[in-house]
């Protein structure tokens, strides 16, 4: 069954269809008795409910357009409907009377056309074959995007600029006057020829861009002078950009010249604030480019059907990071066989691959560790407070259907209840961001969630941080938001935003991680240490999540991993079916948390423990397990990583040599065959 909100908002688009439906219906009556108030009233109304839903609800327009009921040909039957109704009311059946005002109306719609044909002129001519952040592109000559109703609203555009056509023919229909209805038609022609020609001045050579050609020769120059040596690769959707994020700052410390490629123009935006170069390639084709680059390596934190696309370049490395590792099947996916080398964490990662049995050669596993886990504090000992902070976060149901993956529809009601049945628990809740993409099950169990604990925190009473929390939380934010975020006009499309993303200034990541800090400082001060929270946007990250927590409860993913860094208290939901004992033989990961059966029976004696760490008896399981997932912390993590990327890189550059060695003896053996022959 559909939510309660998804329910309520297709009942308001079916009223607003069926309102469209009755204003045509009503203007088609009144047109024909005819009636004067009738037609004038329902002609307006149709106008004005076509303007609001262009701009409220763009979804209900494109279905309209679908069955092929679009913007154009609904104005169309209005103005056609108004024309009859005049010739009803006050002519003798013949265009006659009429005839400027319906010249008038072909030469309205003749505007439309010309300025919807050059504005696809327009935005063709400003769509480059690649896009680009943090690079300065000053010789592609890039310029500001022209007004969004002239050059992408098309909708919007023709409704605006008929509506003084439209007034002046409901005015003619009320007082008998063609007058009105000309001088309405003529200044939606204006509206619409002025529009055109003033779209057409950003093709002139003073407005275009760089053409096709040229830009791809200003990216081979680009590339010839940054001389980028490691790269991270990532396709994807549009909720997954967090799988690239979260390699951000580890990229960017590497030695060398990172970059980063992306494959779908969306994405470019999706990228958190970053020093590091981005360059989006959409097409294969110029996709090759890189190949003719000094570009040695990449990383890639996911598989995806573009992957292969560039796994095709012998001259480049290729390392798989993935975007977290757990002891699910996708972490050991087949497609790891056509990379050059698998980076694992720890040496549980590595044996998981030989066990998954899929011609991984256990040569090309190299362990790293987890570069991100850095800012994720150490456990400290029984909680300080008067609260136990719990972070309950589960993951999503993933794409094979199995009932395992996530504890949200089977346990997560149950574990939620228990946790809010303790007076002395803080829950924060934060559910995987693709939660119910798959399962609508999941997430309507996530809305229930969710319900329950806002119905909790009404019942629930205590102090607030007074009003400075609030004010130093809005200061610390908008100085993020200066830092992380661009700010663009209404009307900016692509080729602008690249124009003003181009080299950031010099220490913006130093910054960026300073005012991150102070932000999540202020947003945890801003919150009542007594009230539950609801944790569902990109701020706060996961991992200061970590930092506030004292037990973690999740499912067999990936955050379990990560936790296990701070050998601080977790739980795992068992929602697979399996026995305890085979749950955690089948899953290493779990070896050193206490499992939840779905009805979360154990959530009181778990709470127990944390709050007694004498009763702990899984700490030293942790400690264990922990050098077992993410490898030892001497030398750091972020010191093999880079290791294993210039020993990578080094690969690579042999590769090259032995290739420009056997080039070089080809002409020598020519030489020799031709010498043999003389």
């Amino acid at each position: 069954m559909p939510s309660a909100g998804t329910a309520s908002r297709r009942a308001v688009q079916l009223a607003a269809l069926l309102a469209m439906l009755v204003f045509f219906a009503t203007q088609l009556v009144g047109a024909l008795l005819p009636n004067v108030p009738l037609l004038i009233t329902a002609s307006a109304a149709g106008l004005a409910l076509d303007l609001y839903l262009q701009h409220r609800d763009p979804g209900l327009v494109a279905v309209l357009g679908k069955i092929r009921f679009d913007v154009m040909v609904r104005q169309l039957l209005r103005d056609m409907l108004l024309l009859v109704g005049l010739l009803r009311l006050h002519g003798d059946g013949s265009l006659r009377d009429y005839a400027p005002v319906f010249v008038g109306l072909v030469l309205f719609y003749g505007s439309h056309l010309a300025c919807q044909a050059t504005a696809i002129m327009v935005r063709r001519s400003r769509t480059l074959p690649f896009l680009t952040r943090n690079i300065d592109t000053t010789g592609l000559h890039l310029t500001a995007a022209p007004p969004r109703l002239l050059g992408r609203q098309h909708g919007r555009r023709l409704l605006r600029f008929a509506v003084p056509a439209t007034a002046g023919l409901l005015v003619t229909a009320g007082t008998e006057r063609a007058l009105w209805a000309e001088i309405g038609m003529g200044l939606a022609v204006l509206l619409g020829l002025g529009g055109t020609a003033y779209l057409a001045t950003w093709l002139r050579p003073k407005k275009r861009i760089a053409g096709d050609q040229q830009a791809l020769e200003w990216l081979d120059r680009w590339l010839a002078d940054y001389k980028p040596t490691v790269g991270m690769y990532f396709s994807g959707g549009t909720s997954s950009a967090y799988q690239a994020n979260m390699w951000l700052s580890t990229l960017g410390a590497l030695d060398g010249n990172p970059v980063i490629v992306l494959r779908e123009r969306f994405m470019v935006q999706k990228i958190d604030a970053t020093d590091v170069p981005i360059v989006c390639i959409p097409k294969v084709v110029h996709l090759m480019a890189l190949e003719k680059s000094s570009l040695k390596m990449m990383l890639h934190p996911a598989n995806s059907g573009k992957t292969s696309q560039v796994l095709r370049m012998p001259s480049i490395k290729h390392a798989f990071t993935n975007h977290g590792e757990s002891d699910k099947l996708s972490s050991c996916n087949p497609y790891s066989k056509a990379y050059d080398e698998i980076w694992v964490a720890g040496p549980a990662a590595r044996e998981r691959y030989q066990l998954a049995d899929i011609g991984v050669d256990d040569r090309d596993v190299v362990e790293v560790g987890r570069p991100q886990l850095a800012p994720i504090q150490p456990y400290a000992g029984a909680p300080a407070g008067a609260y136990t902070t719990v972070l309950y976060a589960p993951t999503w149901e993933g794409w094979d259907g199995n009932p395992g993956n996530t504890s949200v529809m089977l346990a997560g009601e149950n574990i939620v209840r228990a946790l809010l049945a303790d007076p002395k628990v803080r829950l924060l809740y934060k559910p995987h961001p693709m939660t119910g993409s798959v399962d609508p099950r999941a997430g309507r169990a996530n809305e229930r969630i969710q319900a329950m604990i806002r119905e909790a925190n009404a019942h629930r009473g205590g102090d607030r941080p007074g009003p400075e929390a609030a004010a130093e939380l809005a200061r610390r934010a908008a100085e993020l938001d200066t830092l992380t975020t661009s700010s663009f006009r209404r009307s900016a499309d692509e080729i602008e935003r690249m124009l003003l993303q181009g080299t950031p200034e010099k220490g913006r990541s130093a910054r960026v991680e300073s005012a991150t800090a102070a932000w999540e400082s202020a947003y945890w001060a801003s919150l009542p240490v007594w009230e539950h929270q609801i944790i569902t946007s990109a701020r706060p990250a996961l991992f200061t999540c970590f930092n506030q927590s004292d037990l973690l409860i999740s499912d067999v993913s990936s955050v379990v991993s990560d936790y296990l860094i701070s050998e601080k208290p977790y739980a795992v939901a068992n929602t697979s079916g399996m026995a305890e004992d085979e749950f955690r033989a089948v899953f290493p990961t779990v070896s050193a948390a206490t499992i939840l059966s779905p009805g979360a029976e154990g959530v009181p004696a778990l709470l127990a423990a944390v709050r007694a760490p004498g009763r702990d008896a899984l700490a030293a399981a942790r400690a264990e397990l922990k050098v077992q997932l993410l490898g030892p912390s001497d030398p750091p993590s972020l010191v093999r990583f880079n290791q294993a990327a210039l020993a990578l890189a080094a690969e690579a550059d042999e590769r090259r040599e032995r290739m420009e060695a056997r080039a070089s003896e080809i002409p020598t053996q020519r030489e020799a065959d031709e010498t043999a022959a003389v």
